[in-house]
């Protein structure tokens, strides 16, 4: 690990029990969410030099609302992130197995879509350090109407993005319980550890056991510098809450990032478990576009209600 990626690691600290939605979650005593309850004081986040700055979050003003797991303020802000993603080519026939009948897969060519596996870091958010894993379908907007020409081609530009989330791994109680009761998302909490700088990406999952779920280690494609607010891009995630269809808006600002198309040196291990087997069942055929970002921002919204057409 680089003496920079030391530097932002979280040192260890006492934690403290509090109440999320009815059930005891272990957070960091003195931490965010300690002291601030989701309404973090902007100004003294902008001191942490971990963080660019805040000026993307002062544009976006918070709201209480009601949810699964009690009132709670939204958008959950992210002011330190870095990404990993790998998308790959499999078959729509492996892919609408996985899918719920009301969604279909987005195809880049007949009878093929994407899949991918993604990577998180949380070095500075609301809820305190995190890292957190994912396989993930794109798929059609669950719109009314065909899908336009420009969907597919903001879709592979990452300007906006629409997915079915199959697995999502977290290394924190609270995480677990805002992510699976408050957002209707299959997060479960287990050893996860995720490093990206500008050299190297690495990122384990570990199982249930102790052993290797899933894991990824490849160079860093080179990055671009964006001023803060240049590059927003857009993700809508899908999930069931109690029955019902909601859809899920983040929004990501791009400070550093890169992308490599067809990457080489590509060391990604299926091991054993509940991710290894997610993506197995998807059968990918070829990996064809990795996107790291090694410094972000992002706003995640509390899901809405949405009409899904059925297929």
């Amino acid at each position: 690990m680089s003496s920079s990626r030391q530097e932002m690691s979280t040192p260890r600290q006492e934690t403290t029990k509090v109440d999320l939605g009815g059930c005891t979650v272990t957070v960091p005593k003195g931490g965010l969410y300690n002291r601030f309850r989701m309404e973090t004081d902007l100004d003294e986040v902008a001191r942490d030099p971990r963080v660019s700055g805040v000026d993307f979050f002062r544009r976006l003003p918070k709201t209480r609302v009601d949810s699964p797991i009690g009132a709670t303020l939204t958008p959950n802000f992210y002011y330190r992130i870095s990404t990993a993603r790998l998308t790959m080519l499999a078959r729509s026939r492996a892919i609408r197995a996985r899918l719920p009948e009301e969604l279909a897969p987005l195809e880049v060519a007949p009878g093929i879509g994407l899949v991918s596996v993604m990577f998180f870091r949380y070095d500075v958010c609301d809820i305190d350090f995190y890292a957190e894993a994912a396989v993930g379908i794109a798929v059609k907007p669950a719109r009314h109407g065909k899908l336009g020409f420009f969907d597919l081609v903001a879709a592979l530009k990452n300007e906006h993005l629409d997915s079915y989330v199959l697995s999502l791994p977290v290394s924190t109680e609270i995480a677990q319980v805002r992510g699976h009761d408050g957002y209707g998302f299959p997060k479960w909490v287990t050893a996860l550890d995720v490093d990206i700088d500008a050299h190297r990406t690495t990122a384990r999952v570990a199982n249930d056991s102790g052993g290797t779920d899933l894991s990824l280690s490849v160079p860093t494609p080179a990055q671009d510098i964006h001023r803060g607010g240049e590059s927003v891009s857009s993700l809508t995630s899908y999930t069931s809450i109690n029955g019902a269809w909601h859809s899920t808006l983040s929004q990501t600002n791009v400070l550093s990032a890169g992308t490599a198309r067809l990457p080489r040196d590509v060391g990604l291990q299926l091991g054993e478990g509940r991710m290894a087997d997610d993506l197995r069942s998807l059968n990918p055929i070829r990996t064809v576009q990795l996107d790291v970002m090694t410094e972000g921002q992002l706003a995640l919204h509390m899901p809405v209600p949405t009409s899904v057409q059925s297929r």
